[in-house]
């Protein structure tokens, strides 16, 4: 190789093993926590602070609520359970209903997010690579769950808790 070639090449590697180590720090381990502040009479309270508290590091997070009482804790700790649901086309399809949509609505949170209780987070997951047992889920990344229908994800769920 000619001193060029070798320098290009050098600076495309450095340049991959940089862009390598962006995904990795990007897919840290984390959620949010939504939520409405409302009064006794169920109405909105704007300007309100919200404070979480993580009961194993006392770490503090706060928010401030929209003036529609709004408020959004991102970043959180991931919950204990994190569900990582594939939503590729195949694990949408396989059967007549789509185990992420009931995955969100059975737990009342979207992806990228964290219960209240700080049990469950909700990722969004890419192709898993076992399309023959669609839809799939990982929980925790170390436990793949196949063929997920409604009451095997209900049972999914109760284990959990």
């Amino acid at each position: 190789m000619k001193g060029h070639t070798k320098f290009g090449f050098a600076v495309s590697l450095l340049g991959w093993l940089l862009m390598m180590c962006a995904t990795v720090l990007a897919q840290g381990e984390r959620g949010a926590l939504n939520g409405i502040v409302t009064d006794q009479n169920g109405a909105v309270v704007a300007g309100a602070e919200v404070t979480a508290t993580n009961i194993e590091t006392n770490i503090e997070t706060k928010a401030t609520t929209t003036d529609a009482g709004v408020y959004r804790l991102p970043y959180m700790p991931a919950g204990k359970y994190k569900i990582t649901v594939c939503t590729n086309l195949p694990c949408r399809l396989t059967w007549q209903y789509d185990a992420a949509d009931y995955i969100q609505k059975k737990l009342g949170i979207g992806f990228g997010e964290t219960t209240e209780d700080s049990k469950y987070t909700l990722v969004e997951g890419e192709c898993m690579g076992t399309c023959d047992s669609a839809p799939v889920a990982l929980v925790n990344n170390h436990r793949l769950c196949g063929n997920l229908s409604p009451e095997q994800i209900d049972q999914l769920l109760a284990e959990l808790k």
